[in-house]
């Protein structure tokens, strides 16, 4: 068994005699001789204005077929104990899968609704501005990631398996085609469904789950948790627990700290959504092969990086749409998300600023709240300059440039609306670290991508939730808590994530942790 890679252009992807004669030349054998393959990675190449895909192929012996990952899962074993797991976004939601491989019982916890019952709360949000601060584009079953977009590509390859998690969610109903593409995608459309799935592979199990039990405390013994207490007077016990809470919730971060978990201020990124026609980007990317039925929607990354401070592109979205992410009412944040079509008129990206927490000193914001303290001050800010509902700030790329205030505004994928406004006025408690910043990166992203500045493009605010600005601290060989045993911060909320993908892995991480100790 080996792999090669081989190139294809357009014309040539879909042809498969002609796919099986590039393999046996790249192999050097014959194409005669019989052999069955495998694509393992497909990668779309538009550099140097030449547009090609690169296929990683695993080249197997006639008589081997591909092996499934078995989609049930064992019994719990009653001996191995039962973990209480707060959350159930991506990390939790693996971390029990895991804790399942191993035969250990497990209960989520989840403040928010299931993904059906979170389709009502999202449409008053996106339609009338109504916040419900418990079931949101944040909170609810499957996380922050089930209704705002589903991209399971990372760059945390040394956190764990990455395969081993798209594999799960194809096992559960997720496309094929996930374990192929290079910057594979589901789309917030079929999520909802491979998260019901995995739910129902995790129930047969006996993994419970508490759907609208927002964790209100700890229970402790001593320097130990034995369990928790939900806002409607329930006490969930366990013989450990897992704090997997995502990164907006701050009622979590305060529970923790009142019970002596240290907290650190971390580095985190704040800014806007940027959004151009997605037939602009195409060109740009594409060239002469734009509109090819071939090719996706294009998509781009793009940074600039000034000394230890940088300004890049996050969570993009082709075909996408900007949404209201906000979890408070009278604050606003937006995020984007794409369909699993990509289909929207619309790419958005986010378009953010690195916070370091000696940052953050200089404007007047210390201690460990200080990145959540700047967060709300400027998703208040948002708020106040959206006039009604949860419009948003927004100005054209060439006004903000010149420090202007947007005449007119071009149309948006955005639903709730956009008001023309001044960001400078939005990120004024940022000083002259956010805004000037944006502007610098805006000159050089457009040396990279010709035609990225244009009147057509808009800057929508404010984006502060890319991650947390708070780390909760954890050994880093038994993943406890430094201060309280059988504690375990997991995931994005904690500050060991920044997506699906490196969440799921660190909750699977943690089980295998749990799992050491415990068994």
């Amino acid at each position: 068994m080996k792999t090669v890679t081989i190139e294809c252009s357009l014309d040539e992807c879909d042809d498969e005699p002609l796919i099986r004669q590039k393999i046996a030349k790249k192999s050097k054998f014959k194409s005669e001789k019989p052999f069955s393959y495998r694509i393992l990675k497909k990668s779309l190449d538009a550099r140097r204005g030449r547009v090609r895909f690169h296929y990683l192929v695993q080249i197997n012996p006639p008589d081997e077929t591909k092996e499934s990952l078995p989609k049930g899962l064992p019994q719990p074993d009653p001996k191995n104990g039962h973990v209480i797991v707060v959350g159930a976004g991506p990390a939790g939601l693996f971390c029990a899968y895991e804790l399942a491989r191993h035969k250990i019982r497990s209960t989520i916890v989840e403040r928010g609704k299931d993904v059906q019952a979170r389709r009502k709360d999202l449409k008053g949000l996106n339609q009338h501005g109504r916040v419900d601060s418990d079931s949101n584009y944040c909170f609810g079953e499957g996380g922050a990631g089930t209704y705002s977009d589903g991209k399971l590509y990372t760059r945390a390859h040394k956190r764990g398996d990455i395969r081993d998690v798209i594999e799960i969610l194809n096992t559960h109903g997720a496309p094929e085609k996930i374990l192929t593409d290079a910057r594979p995608h589901i789309g917030s459309n079929k999520l909802p469904k491979v998260i019901q799935a995995l739910r129902q592979t995790l129930e047969a199990v006996q993994c419970e789950f508490k759907f609208g039990q927002r964790m209100s405390d700890f229970i402790l013994k001593e320097k130990e948790i034995i369990g928790i207490q939900t806002q409607n007077g329930d006490e969930l016990l366990g013989d450990a627990v897992v704090l997997a809470t995502g990164h907006s919730a701050k009622d979590v971060y305060e529970i923790a700290h009142k019970n002596g978990l240290e907290l650190n201020a971390k580095t985190f990124a704040l800014g806007v959504r940027i959004e151009h026609p997605q037939p602009l980007i195409n060109d740009i990317q594409y060239g002469d092969a734009s509109g090819h039925p071939k090719l996706p929607p294009a998509a781009y990354r793009v940074a600039h990086h000034e000394g230890e401070h940088g300004a890049y592109s996050f969570c993009m979205c082709p075909g996408g749409w900007i949404v209201p992410a906000t979890t408070t009412p009278k604050q606003i944040v937006v995020n984007g998300m794409s369909l699993s079509k990509r289909d929207s008129p619309f790419a958005n990206s986010g378009f953010v600023v690195s916070m370091h927490p000696q940052d953050l000193e200089k404007m007047g914001y210390k201690g460990v709240w200080a990145g959540v303290q700047l967060q709300q001050d400027i998703e208040k800010t948002a708020f106040a300059q959206g006039e009604v509902d949860l419009k948003a700030p927004a100005v054209r790329v060439t006004d903000f440039l010149e420090n202007k205030t947007s005449s007119t505004l071009p149309k948006t994928s955005y639903i709730p609306g956009i008001v023309s406004s001044n960001l400078s006025d939005t990120f004024r408690p940022t000083g002259n670290h956010v805004v000037p910043m944006l502007k610098r990166a805006l000159l050089q992203f457009d040396k990279k991508l010709k035609g990225y500045i244009t009147e057509d493009a808009i800057l929508v605010g404010v984006e502060t939730r890319t991650s947390s600005p708070l780390r909760m601290e954890r050994d880093p060989n038994s993943l406890e808590s430094t201060r309280i045993q059988k504690c375990y911060p997991c995931g994005e909320g904690a500050g060991y994530a920044g997506g699906i993908m490196s969440a799921a892995m660190d909750g699977t991480r943690v089980a295998r942790a749990i799992h050491k100790k415990t068994c």
